[in-house]
């Protein structure tokens, strides 16, 4: 795997160090030291420990035993329309260091209570509320290692909701929205993306709220599992099923078929204009995925790189390619992310441009794209993957 841009990459720090906790607890441990000296006074010493040798949280049977009811995990991660639970689901999920077993049954209870019941069921508003939820109490979190399958998972879900993801916003009303809300206009036009299922609910993790200090940046939250490497695999995957499934509801010319939007001589074709928006954004996501890989890798989370590839080549599902001919069902998120695969994934998996393109390339030909789109398309991708891989998405 070779594209992934560890050598030379320069990247700030933009969240607290895993061994923030340690130095906060040397200097309390060091101040406390110097006072009973200056004091002579004997009194017991009783510290948390840090790192590794932190007490750890136990994880109840009853909270285990949600991961075997969805409906009742959906109840409890679910924060409402008005937030009101979210402090609860917080309690429940943010532990940092589970006891045993524990990080992987919080991540199989955040499956049974955010993703679909089954192939071709929809999200319910209660299960985006609660990947809302989810992604907003982990926030900046440490996340064990043994749930970040499990939170891949739930992400990969919500491909269409997470991949439209940019930044905060005051349009967004609530942490998940019904299908009619997410309905596209008279020209065919909705924040919430192309080619959605109808009935679907969809989570909005652009909502903020202040008052209980939760907001969401999933791009945090998959650079924090993106470490672990079936985790990785997991979005990876979805990412790229997701550019095969929207690439097959194109039309010829690469424009929305849904589009009812009349031109502007400035911008040009009103049916293309989403698509490269959005066609931007998986790009942008996959490059970010890479950047994310060469950080773990210079930051030592991802302490044999070579082993890491290995591991995510075992658990990677395959390729996607896009149907030749154009589809215009519309399958709900989980089905898109679990979609067949076509086959092997063949070449170097960390070299995600080479993977975009290729496919891209096929669907072209297939389906008799003019030359110039496919071009303009490509640029777009490419340039797209490389703002990703060394920029912030």
């Amino acid at each position: 795997m070779s594209d992934g841009g560890v050598a030379g990459q320069a990247e700030a720090e933009t969240r607290p160090g895993r061994f923030a906790r340690l130095r906060r607890h040397w200097l309390l441990t060091s101040a406390l030291a110097l006072a009973l000296l200056a004091t002579a006074t004997t009194v017991p010493l009783v510290l948390a420990d840090s790192g590794d040798d932190a007490p750890c949280q136990d994880v109840p049977a009853s909270t285990r035993a949600l991961a075997k009811d969805p409906a009742a995990a959906t109840r409890a991660l679910d924060p409402g329309d008005d937030m009101a639970r979210y402090p609860a689901v917080r309690k429940l999920i943010r532990q940092e260091n589970p006891c045993g077993d524990g990080a992987r049954a919080l991540g199989a209870l955040i499956e049974a209570a955010t993703r679909a019941d089954r192939p071709g069921a929809v999200h319910t508003v209660a299960q985006a509320r609660a990947a809302y939820a989810v992604v907003a109490a982990l926030d900046w979190a440490e996340v064990p290692d043994g749930m970040a399958p499990g939170l891949a998972r739930m992400l990969a879900d919500y491909v269409v909701d997470e991949a439209r993801y940019l930044s905060s916003s005051d349009d967004a009303a609530g942490p998940a929205v019904t299908s009619e809300q997410a309905a596209p206009d008279r020209e065919g036009w909705t924040r919430y993306g192309r080619f959605l299922a109808p009935g679907e609910a969809h989570a909005d993790f652009e909502y903020t709220d202040p008052v209980l200090d939760a907001s969401t940046d999933p791009d945090r939250l998959i650079e924090e599992v993106a470490r672990n490497p079936e985790a990785f695999a997991v979005l990876y995957d979805a990412e790229r099923a997701y550019f095969a499934h929207y690439l097959e509801r194109l039309t010829s010319q690469g424009g929305d078929p849904d589009s009812r939007r009349e031109d502007d001589p400035r911008d040009g074709s009103a049916a293309t204009t989403w698509p490269d928006n959005d066609l931007e954004d998986i790009a942008g996501r996959i490059g970010a995925l890479m950047r994310y890989r060469a950080a773990h890798t210079r930051d030592g989370q991802i302490p044999d790189l070579a082993a890491f590839d290995r591991a995510v080549r075992q658990h990677t599902r395959g390729a996607y390619r896009p149907a030749e001919r154009r589809l215009t069902t519309r399958p709900p998120m989980g089905d898109i992310a679990g979609r067949p695969v076509s086959g092997p994934l063949r070449g170097d998996l960390a070299d995600g441009r080479h993977q975009l393109l290729t496919v891209l390339d096929a669907w072209a030909e297939s389906r008799n794209v003019p030359e110039a789109r496919a071009a303009a398309m490509g640029q777009i991708i490419d340039n797209a993957y490389v703002r990703g891989l060394w920029l912030s998405v």
